[in-house]
């Protein structure tokens, strides 16, 4: 089973990544789901996204959790019956979780692709990024900063957030261990710190809010 990567962030917080490389039924093999998951996993068309479904279990039980100790709440945000944090992401071949024991925490994989130049305008003022000349830079400094605020929405999970308008990543280089976030949104003020590694032309980036 190709448990790909783990990152130990902290004593409490820990990243799990997958690169799905097994069939279906391999995955399916020892996962036990509940009736309401069985039932997203058999309203799914595509393959790819049941094999990312299950292989996100493995990543559970290496974590030390079973599809029981998962549940959502009213706005799709996963939480585990402990109390734990925990944040779910899935891109093509690659699915990742984050757990945390005590601070909230978000995670995003995305693959690079030069698509995202041309919608980046809609997630972030882009005057500011005018001075990366190499394309293959600009697409990674995008995906980054998106990654970012797909974290950050992940752990606010609140319905009226806006990545343009609400949450703000703070300028990086590529060398740099951290980046700072924040979200204003209704006079509320909340502050992130994110990491970001990539990986076979895909970014991932984790973020625990402080």
């Amino acid at each position: 089973m190709p448990l790909y990567k783990t990152i130990q962030v902290s004593p409490t917080i820990k990243v799990y990544i997958w690169k799905i490389e097994e069939t279906e039924k391999q995955l399916a093999k020892g996962i036990e789901l509940t009736d309401h998951c069985q039932n997203r996993m058999d309203g799914m068309k595509s393959e790819l996204h049941r094999k990312g479904f299950l292989s996100i279990r493995h990543l559970m039980a290496e974590a030390g959790y079973e599809d029981k100790d998962l549940f959502y709440d009213e706005v799709g945000k996963p939480h585990l019956h402990d109390g734990k944090h925990i944040s779910i992401t899935h891109s093509h071949q690659f699915t990742g979780i984050i757990v945390s024991s005590e601070l909230e925490v978000g995670i995003d994989i995305e693959m690079q692709r030069d698509l995202i130049t041309r919608i980046a305008h809609k997630f972030t003022p882009t005057d500011a990024y005018a001075h990366i000349a190499d394309k293959k830079d600009l697409v990674r400094k995008y995906t980054i900063v998106w990654g970012c605020k797909e974290s950050l929405y992940k752990i606010y999970a609140t319905v009226g957030l806006s990545f343009f308008d609400h949450i703000y990543i703070n300028d990086f280089e590529f060398s740099d261990r951290m980046i700072e976030g924040e979200i204003h949104y209704k006079g509320d003020t909340t502050f992130y710190t994110l990491k970001f590694l990539e990986f076979e032309g895909f970014t991932c980036v984790y973020a625990v809010k402080n």
